[in-house]
């Protein structure tokens, strides 16, 4: 089975480029993908905010680690000591791009293809190999968003990811719907009632931490415009 964060990050790949959406604030949203697999999985709790200018804090409960190598780390370091989990969210997102990369070409999905632009700077794509099991999360996201299908919970939070990255609609084919009928229906499947406390507070310290870092881009790019 792969990540949520893997299969978020084979939706933000261009199939044929092999080239990334969401690259400015993408450890960001990794990290989140990371933090709710480990609350999925009950690895993690996460404590309710006790005040407007406190943020909530996280810490692991399991005791074994989870098979997966870059899981087990993630929870290593939520293990390490009781952080904030928009603090959080960047520690475990810093650098595992290239990690989660590595696992997808491995099991044969996508490819390392190295260039030069300008036949001087050096590149990495990762264009797309095989694209079955994409297409499956595609489909997933497509009967929940648009034909109006149940998900399981894994699929809802990665609806709930890419709503807060704004990718939401861009990622199924609408059939005859719009782009806000779309969103709309992301929003109300993230927020909706569905999974045990301490996922659904996982997935609000996440979004909310990737809303930050779109927002500080957002400033950043009017500053240097």
């Amino acid at each position: 089975m792969t990540l949520i964060a893997e299969d978020l990050l084979l939706l933000l790949l261009d199939d044929a480029k092999g080239t990334l959406a969401a690259s400015s604030y993408l450890p960001t949203a990794l990290g989140g993908a990371l933090l709710v697999e480990l609350a999925l999985a009950g690895a993690v709790e996460v404590e309710e905010k006790r005040g407007f200018w406190q943020s909530a804090k996280v810490r692991a409960t399991a005791t074994t680690p989870p098979q997966d190598p870059l899981l087990a780390a993630a929870l290593a370091t939520v293990a390490e000591k009781e952080r904030s989990a928009q603090d959080l969210v960047g520690r475990l997102g810093k650098g595992v791009k290239d990690d989660l990369l590595a696992s997808l070409e491995r099991r044969g999905m996508v490819q390392a293809r190295r260039d030069k632009v300008l036949g001087l700077f050096p590149r990495t794509t990762w264009p797309a190999v095989d694209s079955t099991h994409e297409d499956a999360v595609r489909r997933a996201l497509t009967a929940a968003l648009v034909s109006g299908a149940e998900p399981d919970d894994r699929t809802r939070a990665l609806v709930a990811l890419l709503d807060a990255l704004g990718r939401a609609h861009r990622t199924v084919e609408h059939q005859g719907m719009s782009a806000g009928e779309v969103r709309r229906r992301a929003k109300a499947l993230a927020d909706g009632d569905w999974a045990a406390k301490a996922v659904k507070d996982a997935i609000a310290a996440s979004t909310a931490a990737m809303s930050t870092a779109i927002a500080a881009g957002g400033v950043a790019a009017a500053a240097s415009s």
